[in-house]
């Protein structure tokens, strides 16, 4: 299977209607879309070390979640990371797919690895106008917020996570990475507990005096889980030989 052919089933599978107006993902990096994809790096973001291991792991694909390239450029060179990212590719060989928003919102993505980490059940989406399935909510069973956000620090295995609680936690929200703007949608769907990324303070403080638990766990743990669905792609739709990498950076002291 070539690259061109990989993206257009996986285009398929998440198309572009799914992905929020503000994004910008696909292919990121190709050389020549008619190379054949026989080993596939995976991991949540395409950084340097990232791509350099896959180079040295001997990939030619490397599928990620977060775009490699997000903003518009005005400039490419080495002396910027996203210059760096792109010669690294370019120079071994390697094509960069990125599934984004489209991969938080479609069947199996980010969202519903997250729910099968934390064990729920009974899922169904939820969103707001711009993005209607982007986020999860479902059922866990009732128990006191703190042993629920306990539940969440091990089952993502983060170092920490934050609670800002009010009750019981047993109709919960997920949404993976950045989910502060859907604390109220998850109201409005009937969340007691929402689990997001990230969130900022006054959003998480405001949440819990409106009656809905916030448990804030980590940007990469929250949306890591999702790589075992991207090894699956690679391995089912390319028949690829896939190698799951760690692109996270972040530690807590």
């Amino acid at each position: 299977m070539t690259v061109s052919n990989f993206y257009s089933v996986l285009k398929e599978m998440y198309p572009d209607s799914l992905s929020c107006p503000w994004d910008n993902d696909g292919l990121m990096v190709c050389r020549d879309p008619l190379a054949p994809v026989k080993k596939t790096a995976v991991a949540l973001d395409a950084t340097v070390s990232v791509i350099e291991k896959a180079a040295e792991l001997g990939c030619d694909t490397l599928l990620v979640h977060h775009p490699m390239i997000f903003r518009k450029l005005s400039s490419l060179t080495a002396e910027s990371y996203i210059g760096r990212r792109v010669f690294a590719a370019l120079d071994s060989g390697i094509s960069v797919i990125s599934l984004h928003t489209r991969l938080d919102a479609g069947a199996g993505g980010v969202n519903d690895c997250l729910c099968d980490t934390l064990g729920l059940t009974n899922v169904s989406a939820f969103g707001d106008a711009e993005a209607p399935e982007i986020g999860r909510i479902g059922d866990f069973e009732e128990t006191e917020p703190e042993n629920f956000a306990l539940h969440v620090k091990q089952a993502l295995a983060a170092p920490f996570v934050e609670a800002y609680v009010c009750r019981a936690s047993r109709r919960i929200a997920v949404l993976g990475g950045g989910g502060g703007d859907f604390i109220v949608p998850a109201i409005d769907a009937g969340a007691d507990t929402i689990v997001v990324g990230e969130a900022g303070y006054n959003s998480a403080q405001d949440g819990a005096e409106a009656g809905i638990n916030v448990i804030i766990a980590g940007h990469f743990y929250t949306e890591n889980p999702v790589c075992r669905q991207l090894e699956r792609l690679a391995r089912t739709i390319a028949n690829s030989q896939v190698y799951v990498l760690n692109s996270n950076s972040r530690i807590a002291v």
